[in-house]
């Protein structure tokens, strides 16, 4: 029922589509582009929600492309999709698609929603980064929704602006609401570039939050039960009693990259598993990258890979063993060409099977090495601040019991 050509008929678009394409002999390359329009719920009705799409085309593209209009409710909102297509209808010239053009769609879109009296987005976010949207997809920490899951945990507790900071202080983020500046930004500490609070939603911008305090301010003068601010209490595992055969003395310390990626993944909780949650954020959204790390740790302690020399020779060994492996697998190629017998065939199809397989092994680890070397300024960035957040932790609960002591 929703769905409508502009310059063609709904029925036989591919078609006449088509046909401009070899009229123009332009069948190659980009085939169409593909545009679509959003609405807010409940703004829209289904007959509304197709005519400013077909209206929107009609702005867009005049009478010099085809372009094919679908009305669809299936993510829950009303929105349209537009097929255009790239050969220009009359001159044969191609749709150039560029930025420029998507901020004309934009624009256009929005003046169209504003004579209909319907709300527009004023500040949008902007593309999200692929791997990012994909995480948040799937649950995995990401540094956005970190910032959320911090926000939605002090605003729990804070019945005032200085409630706020704190808590997310605790929690390893700065707050900036500096009515001087024009956005609200939320940062992690140590790290130089903000988040401005709009692009975590809604529900999170300034606005947003004075509203959650001032319930929570209310709900505070009415239940005395209600609990302000403290600080999070350490958790302290339990000790565990080993024995030690030999002597403390004679225990020789690991260093190198093997001692930094083991204390990495004790601080991660992953070795032992699950022995400590991770305090500052950096920490928190390396959780995605857990499989990466571990197969680092992995290989460095394997292989005994200490500094950056021994990652070095590692790396030229397995690209020497690469190209050994390379002349072999030729080998077995120029064999193929001259060889007739069925079963030797196959005999050495299985042997250059073996070496391709063998080849990628050496491959993946030597990305995983040159990983290790890339990465490991980053894993000491990343201590420090959670060392600097368990300091301040463990500051403020002796401050606590020596005020209990002085108070006895």
């Amino acid at each position: 029922m929703f769905v409508t050509g502009v310059n063609c008929n709904r029925d036989t678009a591919f078609q006449e589509m088509q046909a401009v394409k070899e009229r123009f002999g332009k069948t190659g390359g980009n085939v169409a582009y593909h545009a679509y329009q959003s609405f807010k719920p409940g703004e829209v009705t289904p007959e509304l929600c197709h005519r400013l799409g077909v209206e929107l085309a009609k702005r867009m593209w005049g009478d010099e492309y085809q372009v094919l209009v679908a009305t669809h409710f299936n993510t829950g909102t009303y929105h349209n999709h537009f097929v255009v297509n790239s050969v220009g209808l009359w001159n044969g010239r191609k749709f150039n698609c560029g930025k420029r053009v998507y901020y004309q769609f934009r624009q256009l879109s929005d003046d169209l929603c504003k004579e209909y009296q319907l709300s527009t987005i004023k500040r949008p976010k902007g593309k999200t980064p692929r791997s990012i949207y994909f995480a948040e997809k799937n649950g995995e920490p990401t540094k956005y929704n970190l910032m959320r899951e911090a926000l939605d945990a002090a605003l729990k507790v804070s019945v005032d602006g200085n409630d706020l900071r704190k808590a997310l202080r605790e929690q390893g983020y700065e707050l900036d609401a500096n009515p001087a500046h024009k956005y609200a930004t939320l940062r992690r500490i140590g790290s130089k570039k903000a988040v401005r609070l709009y692009r975590l939603g809604e529900d999170y911008d300034l606005p947003a939050l004075r509203e959650r305090i001032e319930e929570n301010r209310q709900r505070y003068a009415h239940d005395f039960s209600y609990q302000r601010y403290k600080p999070i209490p350490i958790q302290r595992p339990q000790p565990k009693c080993l024995r030690l055969k030999g002597s403390f003395s004679t225990v020789k310390k690991i260093g190198g990259f093997r001692g930094l990626y083991l204390h990495y993944c004790y601080c991660l909780g992953i070795l032992p598993k699950g022995s400590r949650r991770p305090l500052s954020p950096d920490l928190r959204e390396e959780c995605r990258r857990l499989d990466a790390i571990s197969r680092q740790t992995q290989l460095i302690c394997q292989e005994k890979l200490d500094t950056r020399q021994d990652v070095a020779d590692f790396i030229g060994g397995k690209q020497a063993e690469i190209k050994e492996l390379g002349a072999m697998r030729q080998k077995c190629y120029n064999r193929l060409r001259r060889c007739d017998d069925g079963a030797e065939i196959a005999q050495i199809k299985t042997q250059r099977d073996r070496l391709t397989a063998a080849m990628a092994v050496c491959r993946k680890d030597i990305k995983t090495a040159e990983s290790v070397l890339s990465r490991s300024d980053r894993l000491k960035e990343n201590l420090k601040l959670e060392q600097e957040m368990q300091a301040q932790r463990m500051g403020r609960t002796q401050d606590k019991h020596r005020g209990r002591s002085v108070a006895r």
